[in-house]
Parts: C-alpha cells; sequence; structure tokens
C-alpha cells in the first residue's frame, strides 16, 4: 500500500524527509551490517556522516521541529561523549532560533586536570535535562548520562534521537522483549522524543517501488519481524 502525502500528518511528512535526507546524505545505507548485538541488519545508520556545515545544520532543524513538536517541557540540553556533543550544540542553535533558547553541556570521556578541571563542559546542569543522542540500541549511554546528571542535582528528564530501530535490546548476551527506548521510557520514567522509527523506514522503502526498494523493503521487514518490538510497548 502506497501511502499519499495528503494522507500524512505533520509528524509522518517530518519523519519520511528525515528518512529521504538520510538516505541522499548516506548516513542511512542498505546491506548487510553487523551491529552491537551481533545481529546481521539490512540497514545501517552512522550519524556521524552527517559530516559538513549544511547537513549539521539540516539535521539540527529535524531534531528541533521533533522536540518541539513533542511539547515536552525542558531547562537545558545535554550531548553525551562524543557524537552527542556536536548534537547538542547544533540543536540548541536550532531552538534558539526557533524561540526557545536554553543552555547546554556536555562531558568528556577523560576528566580534565589543569584549566576548569572534571568532565562536565558549558552550563551547570540544573533543572529538567534533555539528552540529545544519535540512536539508542542498548540504551547504556543514556544510563551513563542519566548518572552524570543526577550527580550534578539535576532531572535526567527526556531524550531525543534521530532513528528508533524499534528492535529488542540485549541483556547479558540475550535478547529482551523491550527495546532500548521503551526501557527508557516504561523503566526509568523518562519521555523519548524521535524523529523517525523503523517503521517510517519500512513506509519510505514501500513508496520508493522498483526492483531494489521491494528488495529492500522485503528485507528490513523480514528484520523487524524477527527482532522487533510491539509498538504499544
Amino acid at each position: 500500500m502506497v501511502v499519499s502525502e495528503k494522507s500524512m500528518d505533520g509528524a509522518d511528512r517530518l519523519a519520511q524527509e528525515f528518512v529521504q535526507f538520510a538516505v541522499d546524505s548516506g548516513v542511512l545505507r542498505f546491506g548487510e551490517f553487523k551491529t552491537k548485538a551481533g545481529r546481521l541488519s539490512p540497514y545501517f545508520f552512522n550519524a556521524g556522516l552527517f559530516d559538513d556545515g549544511a547537513k549539521m545544520a539540516r539535521l539540527a532543524e529535524f531534531y528541533a521541529k521533533a522536540i518541539l513538536a513533542s511539547g515536552m517541557e525542558f531547562d537545558m540540553v545535554f550531548g553525551p561523549a562524543y557524537k552527542g556533543i556536536p548534537l547538542a550544540a547544533t540543536v540548541a542553535v536550532e531552538l534558539a532560533r526557533n524561540g526557545k533558547n536554553v543552555p547546554f553541556a556536555y562531558n568528556r570521556k577523560e576528566a580534565k586536570d589543569h584549566g576548569e578541571g572534571g568532565t562536565l563542559v558549558g552550563a551547570p546542569l540544573k533543572g529538567r535535562v534533555l539528552i540529545i543522542d544519535d540512536v539508542m540500541s542498548a540504551g547504556t549511554a543514556a544510563r551513563e548520562s542519566i548518572a552524570i546528571i543526577k550527580a550534578a542535582g539535576a532531572e535526567p528528564y527526556a531524550v531525543a534521537i534521530a532513528l528508533d530501530r524499534q528492535e529488542m535490546a540485549t541483556e547479558n548476551g540475550q535478547d529482551v522483549p523491550h527495546s532500548a527506548v521503551q526501557y527508557v521510557r516504561n523503566q526509568l520514567g523518562m519521555k523519548v522524543s524521535t524523529i523517525a522509527k523503523l517503521a517510517d523506514l519500512l513506509l519510505y522503502l514501500e513508496n520508493q517501488g522498483g526492483d531494489a526498494g521491494s528488495a529492500h523493503h522485503e528485507r528490513v521487514l523480514a528484520y523487524r519481524q524477527r527482532y522487533g518490538v510491539n509498538d504499544k510497548g
């Protein structure tokens, strides 16, 4: 079933535009890729390939639109090292351009023993903190950020990511029935904002048509049927 542009709401259109942007940028690729969980995935999303000013500006625009549309009320943004650092900075700029000027901070992997010292850079962590990252596979980075934010006396309020893979997380090498996003949302009680989900990627491939689009759709759908989680979870 091909879905027309007219039948989509704003979030759906934003998701489809983002998937197209990720494909055009070479960030979203199709083939066979091994994930951290040892699975062979038919697609790969590498946000590190948003590697020039124009791409980063457009990426920040997508994040800001999704975050503002979510209605989340937060006081500052935090970028976990390393990929989250440029994301937090550029998204903070785009949020300010859209009338929501908030402080931002990020962490270092190694503590600095001179200058300002410590592992935190930027504004002091306080209030409700929005963590900005690219994807959430196991939730490990989110848990590390949560610990840092709590240690500073602030509230880890929400997480914003670009792509929700909607697949089972692993714990101690075993698949579990929930995704990392669901764990953060349901077990940790935090809000999660996503620009696009695996379901949006499948819809994009379905609308592409042609032999290549059909083949990619078939492989991604089979992957989701094997490793996917219930959307309502």
